[in-house]
């Protein structure tokens, strides 16, 4: 089945709002609905809405932050989603980043590596229902067991970046979500995560003819997002080191307009999908021919209605 997803909730769109929207998803040839987790909506309350709006719709967490709920709680509030929506759901976990976890959760963010690979070992057997007294490397579990473990048991996907992360989806997880990559840098992933599991994408998109609006926003989201290390090092890894170095320099000065400036259009223009919108929709389909699986439209703002956008973004 070919997938095609989108982001919700939209940008500047109140979150009861989408209700006539996400009815109208399946008929577009929408097939899966993924949140997200940072500051604004939570990344389960949007897919509760979803499951009750349109009950065929592919949902899942892209991503739910490893460290910010306990293990139970996290298995608790995907089970609730999973049975909201049997055999639809998927699990999308990571470890987010550090300015998330500490310094607006005043938590700790330590050893992400195993952190993550406890967390999927902890939630495979609390989703199957079983009781878990357990202790792993980095945290234990005494006598946990769900009081409504779901049927089916959902898959759980990893947020994974470099090769060790994507490996480790590969052994322990269903698949993998990553972001910020171009058509180009699928096949390089996709060898590290292998043929059989599932990849799946947020891709940005921004459907405007005004390229130099779009680079700009374009520009201002690199600017915040690959500055942060382990993106720095994934796109190290994916050939772009050189590219940024003048982003990377200028960052580490304190000169965030300067770090703007120094990112080339070229980068911009891999990065973030934007044109007309059937050019976006080429572009999306590009990413799928390289290997990807799902991709996952993150619509960026152009100032023309979101929903109506989302509309005309539609694979139909």
């Amino acid at each position: 089945m070919k997938r095609w997803g989108i982001t919700l909730p939209l940008t500047g769109v109140p979150l009861a709002a989408h209700r006539d929207l996400v009815r109208e998803l399946p008929d577009l040839g929408y097939t899966d609905v993924w949140s997200a987790e940072t500051a604004g909506a939570d990344a389960f309350t949007p897919l509760a809405l979803v499951a009750e709006w349109a009950p065929g719709l592919r949902l899942g967490t892209a991503i739910v932050p490893i460290y910010t709920r306990g293990p139970g709680l996290l298995a608790m509030s995907a089970a609730t989603i999973a049975e909201l929506a049997p055999g639809r759901f998927v699990l999308g976990i990571g470890t987010s980043t550090p300015t998330i976890v500490s310094s607006w959760n005043s938590l700790p963010f330590t050893e992400p590596y195993a952190r993550s690979r406890d967390t999927l070992r902890f939630l495979r057997a609390a989703l199957r229902g079983d009781k878990v007294t357990e202790t792993y490397e980095t945290f234990a579990v005494s006598k946990f067991r769900l009081e409504r473990p779901p049927t089916p048991t959902p898959p759980v996907v990893l947020a994974a970046l470099r090769p060790g992360m994507l490996r480790l989806a590969r052994r322990e997880a269903d698949g993998a979500i990553t972001n910020w990559l171009a058509p180009t840098d699928v096949p390089k992933v996709r060898a590290e995560l292998g043929a059989q599991a599932e990849l799946i994408a947020r891709i940005f998109v921004c459907p405007t003819e005004d390229a130099d609006a779009a680079r700009n926003l374009g520009r201002l989201l690199i600017s915040s997002y690959l500055t942060v290390p382990v993106y720095a090092a994934f796109h190290e890894w994916l050939g772009r080191g050189e590219a940024l170095r003048g982003m990377h320099e200028a960052w580490a000065a304190g000169d965030r307009a300067g770090a703007n400036a120094a990112i080339p259009d070229e980068v911009v223009d891999d990065l973030v999908v934007h044109g007309p919108v059937e050019r976006c929709r080429e572009r999306i389909a590009e990413y799928v021919a390289q290997g990807l699986d799902t991709p996952v439209i993150a619509l960026l703002p152009t100032g023309d209605d979101p929903q109506d956008m989302v509309r005309r973004l539609a694979p139909s």
